[in-house]
């Protein structure tokens, strides 16, 4: 402990001695250009575009930077700031009587020089102070700083410059975090944020269709910011990015080619490009190796108009290409300043002279020595006839940003000197340097937004085409189709999935198919809704029309065996087999025949009600015949035996009674029915998709296999009677041929059931109508057609004897 106490007691005693004195930290940075004047404006460019890499050993003091290649527009830059300041020092209305003077900077495109340069600009150029009780400050050396090009060294220059006030106005630092008045209050600037710039990208990306899209930018603040922006804005325009990558012109070779075998392998044709000019001189030089062309690029201010770069497309490789730039302007007298330049300034020889020796590809004599095989440079070399980067005028609009940004400061300056006449030379300018910066110069900065307006011009597209290009990562899904997500992709991959059955979408790229009202199908192509046919059966159709034939075929039959047994009604087979319910029946298969009409056509209200109704009751009027004739035979031949007095008790009277009875017994259940939930016509909508069945609902099921119940327990009691009359004497044979008829209509209608049941639609129907008439023609065949036989074809056994046989029954 005691070398430490001793060490710290040491450090105070020469920290007591030692003489308040302001002493500056490292080697001065004296400027490239420069000019005394009553009021010093400062100026930062990147004369040269890059720098040499040194690997610093930390055995001693790093060197001063060594800037490589000379950046043409830089200079222009820097001669559109003299240009300004010598119309303003000639001006007689604006800052009269006060001169300005410049200081100007390069560095070389480091951050590290930019923050080195911009303190040079805040401190002076004494490197200590003399003793003094006053503190170590002073007022800044310059008043405003005019420029940097790039928006990360603007950042930079911004964050060190801030605390002391001094406005900062950049002529092509677009990115938009620069904005940010929080960290960069005296930051100014004479051209649009990348916030508008990014968002009308993308608005121009979407014009076009292209959703699916690739992304480069420069890995640095200005194309960092500007890409962000832009995929924020393609997301809410449903502009999908393949890829985004972002590379440094001094990155390695191997992560510039990792960016071209992206480019290579992709799908997409359209690159949105938010590059500067330098990066994208890079990117061309190594995509032309490959003959990468036939892409659609999109490019930002920073290359797109940027006429350097189009020259150095040798390989078209950004032909077609489309983008923002600013717009034009035009400063009278600036071309011809811009171009008056002339080597060897007292002020600036040294980079003037590199300046001249570029742009001329030749040496100045500077020693006795030869200059070898280049040529001598003499210092009145016509620049006009020199072709190249200095030379080209296209980036005019920027040097009017430099002209407005010193014409603001001016402007400013006149108004806080209260220059009329003449200006106060008195004022503390120090102190107006906040006001400066918050107040006179905040007008300078455009708060205007960016609207796209293209109008219908024939472009050149890439390959010379006049085809806008296509970069889609799915076609559009047409009408009748939806769009179903690509699992792991993005939200522009999509599949085309056709609308199911029922569902339609009737617009482009569909993310939903909507499904018809119920009374309305898809039609084929699933684009729109149709009316669903409405299927029922009719006597139009086939089928319809046949059993339409068969009823009036089995009424018109019933109606000629009635005619049959009219005309030999005094025959003893007529006779025999009891006329009277004979006819009846007849009657009511008649009616049974023509009940089943009832069935076919449109259902209404009323045929609805009537159809089964009728069924209903005219076979219960059938069957009911049909039992008293079986009676009548079983009572007959009972009769025959001795003393037996049957007869009397089964008479006419008591048939009619018994038919009547039966009859009404289901007219009483049909009543009920109709009165308390009677069939309606209904719409099946369920029992096929693409059609609507119209049939007549039940209303009460009860009602309706009651109905049913009531005439299969009549059938059923007249088959078991005919069944025990079975064995009667072969000569009167109706007991038999009742039989075989009921039969047959306990087999059809038990067969029904279930047939009725699994038939869809008018099948259904049809088959109800297949049943009464099956049933019907069963009982006219079975219980008829053979008596007919009888009388047409075999009158000899049309005789009281024959039909008497052993037995003679006793006739009603």
């Amino acid at each position: 402990d005691e070398p430490l106490n001793e060490f710290l007691f040491l450090m105070v005693s020469f920290s007591q001695t030692e003489e308040p004195v302001c002493r500056q930290r490292g080697d001065p940075e004296s400027p490239q250009i420069s000019k005394d004047g009553d009021i010093l404006l400062g100026g930062i460019f990147s004369f040269h575009s890059s720098w040499k890499d040194r690997q610093d050993t930390f055995t001693h003091k790093p060197l001063p930077l060594e800037c490589t290649s000379l950046n043409f527009r830089e200079f222009q830059f820097a001669q559109a700031m003299l240009f300004a300041i010598g119309e303003i020092n000639n001006s007689t209305d604006l800052l009269p009587g006060i001169s300005l003077g410049y200081k100007m900077y390069d560095t070389c495109g480091s951050i590290a020089r930019s923050v080195r340069v911009a303190l040079a600009l805040a401190n002076g150029h004494e490197t200590e102070s003399a003793p003094s009780d006053e503190p170590c400050t002073r007022p800044a050396q310059v008043l405003a700083i005019m420029g940097e090009t790039a928006s990360s060294l603007c950042m930079a220059i911004a964050t060190v410059i801030g605390p002391f006030h001094i406005p900062m106005i950049s002529h092509f630092a677009t990115c938009a975090c620069l904005s940010d008045k929080t960290k960069y209050p005296s930051f100014l600037r004479t051209i649009p944020s990348d916030y508008y710039q990014s968002r009308a990208l993308a608005q121009l990306v979407r014009h076009f269709g292209w959703t699916w899209v690739g992304a480069i930018r420069s890995n640095d603040d200005y194309g960092n910011n500007g890409m962000a922006t832009f995929t924020e804005t393609a997301q809410q325009l449903d502009i999908c990015l393949e890829y985004s990558v972002a590379f440094f012109r001094t990155d390695p070779p191997k992560k510039i080619q990792k960016i071209i075998d992206i480019i290579r392998t992709s799908s997409s044709k359209v690159i949105v490009a938010f590059l500067s000019h330098m990066d994208m001189e890079v990117l061309i030089h190594e995509l032309s190796k490959y003959n990468l062309t036939g892409y659609q690029w999109v490019g930002s201010e920073g290359w797109i108009f940027d006429s350097q770069t189009a020259e150095r497309d040798i390989h078209h490789i950004l032909d077609g290409a489309i983008g923002l730039s600013i717009p034009r302007a035009h400063v009278s007298g600036m071309r011809e300043f811009i171009l008056d330049v002339k080597p060897l300034n007292s002020s600036s020889s040294e980079i003037f002279t590199e300046f001249w020796e570029t742009l001329f590809s030749c040496t100045f004599k500077r020693s006795t020595s030869s200059a070898g095989n280049q040529k001598e440079c003499t210092g009145h070399e016509d620049v006009t006839g020199v072709r190249n980067s200095f030379t080209d005028m296209s980036l005019m609009p920027i040097f009017n940003n430099v002209y407005k940004g010193v014409y603001a400061v001016a402007h400013a300056l006149h108004s806080i000197l209260g220059c009329n006449e003449t200006c106060n030379n008195k004022v503390l300018l120090s102190f107006f340097m906040m006001l400066l910066s918050k107040r006179h110069l905040s007008d300078i900065q455009p708060n205007s937004y960016l609207q796209l307006n293209l109008h219908n011009k024939s472009f050149i597209w890439v390959h010379n085409s006049k085809q806008v290009p296509v970069s889609v990562c799915s076609e559009k899904c047409p009408p009748g189709t939806r769009k179903v997500l690509q699992k792991g992709k993005p939200v522009c991959c999509y599949d085309c999935i056709r609308c199911a059955e029922g569902e339609i979408s009737n617009v482009t790229d569909s993310i939903t198919c909507i499904r018809c009202h119920p009374e309305f199908w898809s039609n084929d192509r699933k684009d729109a809704c149709v009316k669903k046919e409405a299927e029922f059966l009719s006597y139009e159709e086939i089928m319809g029309a046949l059993l339409s034939a068969a009823a009036l075929f089995g009424a018109c039959m019933t109606v000629v065996v009635a005619l049959i047994f009219f005309k030999y009604r005094k025959t003893p087979i007529v006779r025999a087999n009891n006329s009277e319910l004979s006819f009846l029946l007849l009657f009511s298969l008649t009616l049974c025949f023509l009940c089943s009409l009832t069935f076919i056509g449109r259902p209404s209200e009323w045929s609805c009600m009537l159809r089964h109704t009728a069924f209903g009751i005219t076979f219960v009027l059938c069957i009911s015949c049909v039992l008293g004739k079986t009676i009548v035979v079983l009572m007959a031949f009972r009769a025959t035996l001795p003393g037996s007095n049957v007869m009397k008790w089964f008479g006419t009277t008591q048939q009619r009674l018994s038919v009547v009875a039966f009859t009404l017994i289901q007219v009483l259940i049909c009543i009920v029915w109709l009165t308390v939930s009677p069939p309606f016509p209904l719409k099946n909508l369920k029992e096929f998709k693409d059609k609507i069945i119209l049939e007549c609902a039940l209303g009460s099921a009860v009602g309706f296999w009651a109905v049913l119940g009531y005439i299969g327990l009549l059938a059923m009691l007249c088959f078991l009677l005919a069944f025990l009359a079975r064995k009667l004497p072969d000569n009167f044979n109706e007991a038999k041929f009742i039989t075989f008829s009921m039969l047959i209509f306990c087999a059809v209608w038990i067969t029904f059931i279930p047939a009725y049941v699994s038939s869809p639609g008018k099948f259904s129907v049809a088959v109800e109508i297949f049943a009464i008439l099956a049933s019907t023609f069963g009982l006219l065949i079975c219980i008829f057609i053979p008596k007919c036989y009888i009388i047409l074809l075999k009158p000899e056994k049309n005789t009281k004897k024959n039909m008497m046989g052993k037995v003679a029954p006793k006739y009603v």
